[in-house]
């Protein structure tokens, strides 16, 4: 009797028993392992933020007052409104001065700061920050412990023309008050370093892990070579922690594109000529106080449409600068 030899396997038949043998059977637990950890969130999310956003742009379209289960259709006649209304124009406008201006004078600042007490210490030596450095972040942190409220609360105390603290320190030196809420010419500045102010040292501790988490070989290699401070923040620093600036973009960005408890609480009317009037007030002054939900759906539409084109834009500029390259050590 002649054995017939065996034909050896070839390597995609090995390949393919391989991939067979690492197929796992369902099982109880791997079903309701997805059903919990990835079905779940998915359907909370559908419920609790996809769901009201389709209901907004529903209501949108109608003249709801927000208290009747009548919806009337009316079409694309609130936009049409809202477009041709000069005040919530200017509170757009007033949104995007906002978004403009508060993230890059936040990140600024907080890189500056972060650097300062990470890397900034002396030129010879470890690579460590500045004298007490510790109680740097701490100091820098605190304002973000505050309520937004609460800081919007006390700064317009400070800013009041009569009795306020910054006029009264400005007396001391002789230099005449200002109605800074007042005037049209300082009432958005003010506002915005108030909002800076409560928002940089969050964003200078977030920098600061993430600074931390870059060898020190690399700067004292840079050092090395002659980089200054300047030259190793922009060069080494920016790039690598460049997803952590753009994470911070764009959280500061929604915040602007809103920017509602901070703007009430320092100049609940607005301000002269609406100066500090912010599409957030707009839509509340619609809504609750003219019943006009429909009018005010379609309000909160347009903003949520102009974050979603700003989130766009900071990673279509952070793409564009290189930010899409693999930047890891």
């Amino acid at each position: 009797m002649t054995s017939v030899p065996l034909k050896p396997r070839s390597d995609s038949d090995s390949a393919v028993a391989v991939q067979r043998g690492r197929r796992k059977k369902l099982t109880f637990d791997r079903v309701s392992f997805f059903l919990v950890f990835l079905g779940l969130p998915v359907l909370i999310y559908l419920i609790f933020v996809v769901s009201p956003f389709v209901q907004a742009i529903y209501y949108s379209l109608t003249s709801w007052s927000g208290f009747s289960s009548v919806f009337k259709f009316i079409g694309l006649e609130n936009y049409v409104k809202i477009f041709q209304d000069d005040i919530f124009v200017k509170a757009l406008v007033n949104n995007v001065i906002l978004a403009l201006i508060v993230p890059i004078v936040t990140v600024v600042i907080a890189l500056v700061f972060s650097t300062m007490v990470t890397i900034g210490g002396p030129s010879r030596g470890q690579i460590r920050g500045l004298k007490g450095s510790s109680f740097y972040r701490v100091v820098s942190f605190f304002p973000y412990v505050i309520p937004a409220i609460a800081i919007g609360l006390i700064w317009a105390q400070v800013y009041t023309p009569n009795g306020g603290l910054l006029n009264g320190i400005l007396g001391i030196f002789g230099i005449p008050g200002w109605n800074w809420l007042g005037e049209a010419s300082t009432a958005m500045g003010a506002s915005i370093f108030v909002i800076v102010w409560g928002l940089v040292g969050f964003y200078m501790v977030l920098f600061i892990a993430a600074i931390k988490g870059v060898p020190a070989e690399i700067y004292e290699a840079a050092r090395i070579d002659g980089a200054g401070r300047f030259r190793i923040a922009v060069s080494i620093t920016i790039p690598l922690i460049r997803d952590n600036v753009q994470t911070s973009f764009i959280y500061m960005g929604i915040l602007a594109l809103d920017a509602f408890v901070y703007m009430a609480a320092l100049n609940p009317g607005g301000g002269p000529d609406n100066s500090t009037w912010v599409m957030a007030q707009q839509l509340f002054e619609v809504a609750f106080k003219k019943g006009n939900f429909g009018l005010a759906c379609a309000m909160a539409v347009i903003a949520a449409l102009l974050t979603l084109c700003f989130a766009g834009l900071v990673f279509l500029v952070n793409r564009l600068t290189g930010g899409s390259k693999d930047t890891s050590y």
